[in-house]
């Protein structure tokens, strides 16, 4: 029996102007849970969609179980035993658990399916697992965690060797990350072995044997998990130690108010149109200054952005821009009153994956590009475009690239482009490092710096509170929909925003 259930051999891959893989060798062993680690662009996603089938390589050997395979598609994969499941998650709302467990694969004798078999079947995976699902329950229904599990079940159903898991934590709560993690070291223990990207190096250290290093295309390393601290698996990564990467240390804040929000209340949801979203939040953000808000999942920060941006209509309360009260019904009279919004989901709510990044960057100042009556200024447009990416340092072949095709570094500066181009005063940041690695997670901090230092007030999102701690002047903190706290940078903890985020009603530090 081979010593390695998978093993891949001087993997070539190139693209149209980009060399994908270059030389690249990765193994997993049975029972093993292998992380794979690299800043966005590195090749993980190459890597694992030669894997998967979705890629076929240039050249390089990929051993299966000890022998020589050649994986012509995903189905070959799968009937290998390879699963991969994906950051997009591929279930069909609308279906039980059962159905999108057994889908294609449906039990009963000829044509016909058999509902007892089919649930019977499914709750021996889902028990498999450990959880408490029930196989009948619409997928709509689920959390983000449970349908993940449902994506698990799948992989089990169909008798795999390997799950290949793609930032299975990226919107997970703690809790859900430990429940996860309990589950990879069950299916560990029964035999199975897994393939666990992240961005989060520290989840790769807790749950994984081995960990290899991706950058630009090579393999930097392989390292046994007990034997490479954090910074050393940092520094493989960026070719600099934590400690040289940003950190923000001085404000930029004036004195002059660019937004304040007084007594802001929003009631109804999709669930429950009684539900209290929003209850009574009042602050301001002053030009130059970065005021952070944290909370967990549910506390209503994203449904403030959203009702600050007139996406979602607030029941009462009152929003002033420049000390003037303005009302705001869209978002396109927030863009008109000066605010911008780069929005949590960067895929599906701010990006058109399918269109160039000329297209994507310059969408929403083309009315500034405009010559000669309905025309755009094609050297407008480029001189725009050039401008951004030299000032946001956006790595890009050029404006026709496919904006589907960039690294999520890439495309969150995209986003941040497109509403630098219309200059705001305000701009509202959610989660604006979701998604991409250490080292673009610095750059997007060094950039919003920058626009503090340039006078734009700046509400960042985030549900890390390192960041919130080392980027903000201010945080105010939400629990359900109501404000629990608020916070100057220098008296701010963890320990006091966890406090203020997680009881019901915690202090007031700044009036």
């Amino acid at each position: 029996m081979s010593e390695y259930l998978l093993r891949m051999t001087d993997i070539h891959k190139k693209f149209p102007g980009v060399k994908a893989l270059d030389g690249v060798s990765f193994d997993v062993r049975p029972g093993e849970i292998h992380g794979l680690v690299g800043e966005n662009g590195a090749g993980k996603s190459t890597l694992i969609k030669i894997l998967s089938g979705a890629y076929q390589p240039d050249s390089g050997m990929i051993e299966w179980e000890g022998q020589p395979v050649h994986i012509t598609g995903p189905l070959h994969a799968r009937r290998l035993g390879i699963a991969t499941i994906y950051q997009e998650f591929n279930l069909i709302p609308p279906l039980t658990i059962a159905e999108n467990v057994f889908i294609g694969r449906e039990p009963g004798p000829s044509i016909f399916l058999s509902w007892p078999e089919l649930y019977r079947q499914a709750r021996a995976v889902v028990d498999r697992l450990g959880i408490d699902l029930d196989p009948r329950r619409i997928v709509r229904t689920l959390s983000v965690a449970e349908q993940q599990m449902v994506e698990v079940a799948r992989a089990l159903s169909m008798k795999s060797r390997l799950i290949v898991m793609d930032e299975p934590t990226a919107t997970l709560t703690e809790n859900e990350v430990g429940q996860l993690m309990a589950i990879m070291r069950e299916l560990k223990a029964q035999g199975l072995s897994i393939i666990f990207i992240s961005h989060h190096i520290e989840e790769a250290l807790q749950i994984c044997d081995r960990i290899s290093v991706l950058r630009d295309g090579r393999l930097v390393g392989t390292r046994a998990i007990g034997e490479v601290t954090l910074d050393e698996i940092i520094r493989m990564m960026v070719g600099r130690s934590m400690s040289e990467l940003f950190r923000r240390s001085i404000t930029y804040a004036t004195d002059e108010v660019a937004l304040r929000v007084r007594n802001l209340s929003r009631s109804g949801n999709a669930r429950d149109p009684n539900a209290i979203v929003l209850d009574n939040i009042s602050f301001e953000v002053r030009r130059g200054e970065i005021l952070g808000i944290a909370g967990l999942v549910g506390a209503g920060r994203t449904e403030l952005a959203r009702a600050i941006f007139g996406v979602d209509r607030f029941s009462s309360g009152q929003i002033e821009i420049d000390g003037r009260p303005v009302k705001i019904r869209s978002p396109r009279d927030a863009i008109r009153y000066g605010l911008g919004l780069v929005p949590e989901d960067r895929k599906q709510q701010a990006l058109f994956l399918r269109l160039a990044v000329r297209s994507n960057m310059s969408l929403a100042a083309l009315g500034r590009l405009v010559r000669f009556v309905d025309f755009v200024s094609a050297r407008a447009e480029n001189e725009l475009i050039e401008s951004y990416r030299k000032a946001l340092n956006i790595h890009m072949t050029g404006p026709e690239q496919r904006v589907a095709n960039l690294s999520g570094g890439n495309q969150q500066k995209i986003v941040i482009a497109r509403w630098l181009a219309l200059k705001p005063k305000v701009l509202i940041v959610d989660e604006p490092t979701r998604g991409i690695d250490v080292a673009a997670k610095a750059e997007v901090h060094q950039l919003l710096d920058e626009l503090a230092r340039q006078g734009i007030a700046i509400i960042m999102i985030s549900s890390e509170l390192p960041e919130i701690l080392s980027m903000s002047d201010r945080i105010i903190a939400l629990r359900g929909g109501r404000q629990t706290g608020e916070f100057r940078r220098e008296e701010a903890t963890e320990e006091k925003l966890m406090h203020a985020m997680a009881l019901e009603r915690a202090p007031v530090s700044v009036a």
